[in-house]
């Protein structure tokens, strides 16, 4: 995830697919029709990115099966991936079978599918595939991740010259593969890389942070997401990761409404890119409503993208779905059995009036939040702020 664009366009890195690169020092030559190359040749000015790495990147009837087997997977949406376009990442020997990490291209919608393989003997299948959230750049990754039965490990760049665990202790490197690394289920868990220098970051990076949002976050979504700041790791410590996922929760509440209106799994449009961070909206020291709200922000395909966090004092966090408007945010949220309207605008406007609808009293009222008790008909909230009057409606 930690990513060669921020110097590639300034110096034109060359990215292109060289049929049967690295293929040397295998068993045998890769048949011509197996376009499938070895590696993927994209280029940090003489460094390439992604070298084939792994014992059996060189062996002839082993590349034969990941192509064949990358060549038969299809998308959800039925999608085939463009086998000269995409390589083979790793292929070798890993705790008892044969594993395989292919970037997939898939040009119809400029998409880009990590796959992962496993397999024992000659035959391999596609175990895992996962839809890289920013569209034609996941081999400008460093970092990509590797789910094996319960473990996780990672498969680094040639430019990462190191990766520090949850534990904030370096782990080991093998191959471009790291040891199993301790992510749970479904809680965020932090890592980081140290970038050597090249031509795109001439004095290297010293602790690029990433957040792996858990182990059993659902394909296609893809689960590493950059967290520069930290801030990420901080604003989803106490939250389940796997419920955030849920079509009714934050990052998985906006549907990406395909063209072609077919039911199939997809990557949800609040999916985050990146930009994880929480902000403290206001807090209630009794009452039911005891605890503090916070408004979860990030990047998603939508744009900047909010949600909702209550945090009792005692108990579990609730979070809302996920809100794309920027002036004045409306959230719905339950808490103990209760439904409530939760509504968020800048807090740094001074001259800021809400108005509520006729018989509505807020449960609480601070600056730039108020919460109110949903009620069994649409309502209609305005406010006020930075100069305009913006309109919020929640159906019933």
């Amino acid at each position: 995830m930690i990513s060669v664009r921020r110097g590639l366009l300034g110096i034109g890195l060359a990215a292109a697919i060289v049929g049967g690169v690295a293929a040397c020092g295998g068993t045998g030559e890769v048949p011509p029709e197996q376009a499938l190359p070895v590696g993927h040749y994209t280029l940090d000015g003489q460094l390439q990115v992604w070298p084939a790495r792994g014992g059996l990147s060189g062996d002839g009837a082993a590349h034969r099966a990941v192509a064949d087997a990358v060549d038969a997977w299809r998308t959800p949406a039925g999608d085939r991936p463009r086998l000269e376009t995409s390589g083979i990442l790793w292929l070798g020997e890993i705790d008892g079978r044969t594993l395989a990490v292919v970037a997939a291209d898939v040009p119809v919608y400029g998409a880009s599918w990590l796959l992962q393989l496993d397999g024992t003997g000659d035959g391999l299948t596609v175990t895992n595939a996962a839809q890289y959230t920013d569209p034609g750049y996941l081999v400008y990754s460093d970092l990509l991740p590797v789910r094996l039965d319960d473990t996780t490990r990672y498969l680094t760049s040639a430019r990462v010259e190191q990766v520090t665990g949850p534990n904030g202790r370096p782990l080991r490197v093998s191959d471009g593969l790291t040891d199993p690394v301790g992510v749970q289920r479904c809680t965020a868990t932090p890592v980081a890389v140290r970038l050597r220098a090249t031509e795109s970051l001439p004095r290297g990076t010293a602790n690029d942070e990433l957040l792996d949002l858990g182990s059993a976050v659902e394909p296609p979504r893809y689960p590493v997401v950059p967290d520069r700041d930290g801030r990420g790791a901080t604003a989803l410590e106490d939250l389940d990761t796997c419920a955030l996922a849920g079509e009714d929760i934050a990052f998985g509440s906006i549907d990406p409404n395909p063209a072609d209106g077919r039911s199939y799994p997809r990557v949800p449009a609040s999916w985050p890119i990146e930009s994880i961070y929480q902000v403290n909206l206001g807090e209630v020291e009794s009452g039911p409503l005891a605890g503090r709200f916070d408004r979860l922000t990030w990047r998603s395909q939508e744009g900047t993208t909010y949600a909702a966090v209550f945090r009792p004092e005692n108990g579990t966090p609730a979070v809302s779905k996920a809100d794309t408007v920027a002036a004045v945010q409306a959230y719905e949220i339950e808490i103990q059995g209760q439904t409530y309207v939760v509504l968020s605008w800048n807090d740094e406007d001074d001259d800021a009036v809400l108005q509520l609808p006729d018989g509505v009293r807020p449960v609480l009222e601070q600056r730039g939040l108020a919460v109110v008790p949903k009620a069994d008909r649409r309502q209609t909230f305005r406010v006020s702020v930075d100069g305009r009057l913006e309109t919020r409606t929640v159906e019933k």
